[in-house]
């Protein structure tokens, strides 16, 4: 197990969008941070009503702070055509869209079926031109609203990439994922996709591994395991940044990321928002040298 895992951090949009707003200065502070750690993927912003989520106004301010370091990709995460062409106007090019296995989440979230999602994901992709548009698939392990099986999601999946996306990742909304769910899923829909796992009930970290075993390569977090979306009930922070490095690691899994620097990060994160983070990693650090590594 030694390829190289690919890492987005989550943290300024998912991690905090829960949260009593930040300022967008400290939010683009947040970002270089994470970028200082070594991270290439970070997804800095939402392009949604501040109506709707308060902790995401002032979205192309953010993005207009923002100095990534060569070869680092900005994230922006868009509900729809209006808010994909504020992205780009802001200069971002890499955008995730949002459908969903589950219908009602669906019209919570982005008040749109499910059908309707995923036409507009197809209209993103085509305004988008040549941006990276990435649909990110909630309720992939099942939902507390409705019905969901594996085969659903392989037909959103399919569905979406017939519409063009670029990349696909699968998104356990309010934790419900197990090893066994996650390996039914990825028999359905392969392992070209990236995971979100979310840490409700304690298996984020147990699901992730799970996942390393069954070939994924790619994962969202958050730092300090922040995040939790509004509109999905009893939803549980993201897999912590730092609790994934840290075991990838000691696995001797490449991820280009620092951890020292990333729990430098999260320490920094926890006194902005005056508040001790989810992270277990973040509260008890490094782990000491044993064996060959």
């Amino acid at each position: 197990m030694t390829e190289h895992v690919a890492i987005r951090d989550c943290g300024p949009r998912d991690g905090l969008q829960p949260l009593d707003p930040l300022a967008p200065s400290e939010r683009a502070a947040l970002v270089h941070d994470l970028f200082a750690t070594g991270l290439a993927d970070v997804e800095i912003a939402a392009f949604v009503s501040p109506k709707a989520v308060p902790a995401m106004a002032g979205a192309a301010e953010v993005v207009a702070l923002v100095d990534p370091p060569p070869g680092a990709r900005c994230w922006a995460l868009v509900p729809n055509e209006r808010g994909a062409q504020l992205a780009l106007d802001a200069g971002v090019t890499h955008l995730t869209v949002t459908a969903s296995a589950s219908e009602e989440y669906s019209r919570r979230n982005v008040r749109m079926s499910v059908d309707e999602s995923i036409a507009q994901a197809g209209k993103i992709r085509a305004l988008a031109r040549d941006a990276i548009v990435d649909a990110v698939v909630s309720y992939s392990f099942g939902s507390p609203f409705d019905d969901v099986t594996p085969r659903v999601v392989e037909d959103v999946c399919t569905r979406l990439r017939d519409h063009g996306v670029d990349r696909l990742t699968l998104a356990d909304t309010s934790g419900v994922a197990t090893p066994r769910r996650i390996e039914e899923v990825l028999g359905f829909t392969g392992t070209d996709v990236g995971l979100h796992l979310h840490d409700t009930r304690a298996t984020a970290l147990t699901n992730a591994f799970a996942a390393l075993n069954l070939g994924i390569r790619r994962f969202d977090t958050s730092l300090g395991g922040l995040g939790g979306s509004p509109f999905a009930p009893a939803a549980g922070g993201n897999l912590a940044t730092e609790d994934l490095v840290l075991l990838l690691d000691d696995l001797g899994v490449s991820t280009g990321i620092d951890l020292a620097a990333l729990l430098g990060a999260s320490e920094r994160l926890a006194r902005r928002l005056g508040r001790a983070l989810p992270s277990r990693v973040a509260a008890a650090g490094a782990l000491p040298a044993f064996g060959a590594r």
